[in-house]
């Protein structure tokens, strides 16, 4: 194992540990204290491994999902599937990954409302995307490369909103939206009313995390 491998490894033990109680006490270093607790290691460790804090390990947690999700696209077979309804899958096994720690997610997301926060998003989303493409057999180097990028990244984008307010059994509604969303990518007038969509949600979401930031 090289130091970089060790040094993930224990980014991801420390974040794992940490991910429950972030919905108690955000991503803070209170949070982060906790998650060093819960390993059995000495305060100062956390330091030591995230050197920026919450804040780094808030940002470990979407590297953190994106290699959940090949892992488990990977323990799947398709073979069988087309290439729509592979990234379809993706999509839903990175949901799956963050499932337990649906409030985690939302507070990490209240963080990308901020000029900072926005340059990192766009950096995060455009490797979950590219990850996608990747690991679904997609090797377009053309121009078609960036256009399948930007059409994921929207309904990733909007897959995680609608995710995060889906009270379905075992978020069935989620899989169906994103069935529905992925079925009509092709289709430039649905492409419009997605980004619209997507704009919306982003907009409402981000009037409530202000709202909630001045209680």
């Amino acid at each position: 194992m090289t130091a970089g491998d060790e040094t993930a490894r224990c980014k991801d033990a420390l974040l794992e540990a940490m991910l429950p109680h972030v919905a108690f006490d955000g991503w803070s270093p209170a949070a982060l204290a906790e998650g060093a607790r819960t390993l059995g290691w000495a305060p100062d460790e956390a330091g030591l491994v995230f050197a920026g804090g919450a804040d780094a390990a808030r940002q470990w947690l979407d590297d953190w999902a994106d290699r959940r999700m090949v892992e488990r696209l990977r323990a799947t077979d398709l073979s069988a599937l087309r290439t729509h309804h592979r990234v379809a899958a993706a999509l839903k096994a990175r949901l799956a990954a963050l499932g337990p720690y649906r409030e985690a997610v939302r507070l990490a997301l209240a963080s990308r409302f901020t000029p900072f926060g926005a340059a990192y998003a766009a950096q995060a989303v455009y490797r979950t995307v590219d990850a996608i493409w990747w690991e679904v057999g997609d090797a377009a180097t053309d121009f078609n490369f960036y256009t399948k990028r930007g059409i994921l990244a929207a309904i990733h984008a909007s897959a995680v909103l609608y995710w995060l307010v889906d009270t379905s059994e075992d978020g069935a509604d989620t899989e169906s939206y994103i069935d529905r969303r992925i079925a009509d990518a092709g289709r430039l007038p649905v492409l419009r009313r997605l980004a619209e969509d997507t704009l919306r949600r982003w907009r409402s979401a981000a009037a409530d995390f202000r709202r909630e930031a001045r209680l």
